[in-house]
């Protein structure tokens, strides 16, 4: 994808609400397929829109994508052979799976959907709660049906006296957890009866939940709206700390295999799936190919002197 595609499929993800990663290639050591500044979208299936890198680096970036969606939280990711044993750098690492043995470093941001708040009422109070609302970073509805209705998180009833009854089962009727109802405890519990009196059941009636927000002494419209958005903030934080807890953690991969680094050659080979293993000068030596082995075969010594990093005679090295 182009970087503008990538940003147009960002821009419809947000306005369906729906939550995807953004991954950033911060840094690169070649020899890799990754550059600086390559981007790509994870999306919350899996699935991935964009490139950062070759099929090595794939099921890491998805990985963590996905667990930087279920967490809410921006992380660094490093994948990488070389070793930082006892240095703490704040950045998740991973390990290189292909032969090149470059590294790639990303930055992975996730975007939540920003929460669904239908208001309902013509009041002062419901105009200035979605004001409130929309600079507290929620959409804002004001039909409780539609194409977006199966997203609304919470309701928000600021009637006061204009029509509360069908305003109030409107909001029940919608996939809203809460209910937050303009209205005092006595005026609320009448509005229950009402509502038993529709067929409505006391387990939806138990999502009402009044007066809206904390009691701040309020009494102009502006102070009214803004108690009420206030309560709506905080039902949102419990229903994201409640969905984060029961979300099951993300698979991450299986940590890659040692990986021995040829010396013939410079590539990386897992011990594991080497194609020839040679014992020499009390060493194990791995080859992935029939032509290092042989190589290696011409002058073990030399070999066995590069793993073991001493300096070679100069009749080696003149060879």
């Amino acid at each position: 994808m182009t970087p503008e595609e990538l940003l147009e499929s960002a821009q419809a993800l947000n306005q369906r609400g729906e939550r995807y990663a953004m991954v950033t290639v911060v840094r690169t050591t070649p020899p890799t397929s990754a550059y600086v500044g390559a981007q790509a979208i994870v999306l919350a299936d899996g699935s991935l829109q964009g490139s950062v890198g070759g099929g090595c680096a794939r099921e890491v970036v998805v990985a963590a994508a996905l667990e930087a969606m279920r967490s809410g939280a921006a992380r660094l990711v490093l994948i990488s052979n070389a070793s930082q044993d006892g240095v703490d750098t704040g950045v998740e690492r991973h390990a290189m799976r292909c032969a090149s043995n470059g590294e790639i470093e990303l930055f992975i941001h996730p975007h939540l959907p920003a929460p669904l708040l239908l208001v309902l009422g013509s009041t002062p109070a419901a105009v200035q709660a979605r004001s409130f609302a929309r600079d507290c970073a929620f959409r804002v509805t004001e039909c409780a049906q539609g194409a977006d209705a199966a997203q609304i998180a919470i309701a928000l009833v600021a009637t006061q006296g204009e029509d509360d009854e069908n305003a109030l089962h409107a909001a029940l009727a919608s996939s809203a957890r809460t209910v937050l109802l303009v209205a005092s405890r006595r005026k609320a519990e009448r509005l229950r009866d009402a509502m038993r009196l529709r067929g409505v059941g006391e387990a939806r009636l138990a999502a009402i939940e009044a007066p809206a927000g904390p009691d701040i002494g309020a009494h102009s419209p502006a102070h009214i709206a803004l108690a009420a958005v206030a309560g709506a903030v905080a039902c949102w934080q419990k229903m994201t700390e409640k969905a984060q807890e029961a979300a099951p953690a993300q698979v991450r991969p299986e940590p890659a295999a040692p990986v021995y680094v040829n010396p013939v050659c410079g590539a990386a080979v897992a011990p594991g799936e080497a194609l020839h293993v040679v014992s020499y000068a009390g060493m194990e030596f791995y080859f992935c190919c029939d032509g290092c082995k042989l190589e290696f075969d011409r002058d073990p010594a030399r070999y066995a002197a590069i793993q073991a990093g001493r300096p070679l005679p100069a009749s080696m090295e003149a060879a």
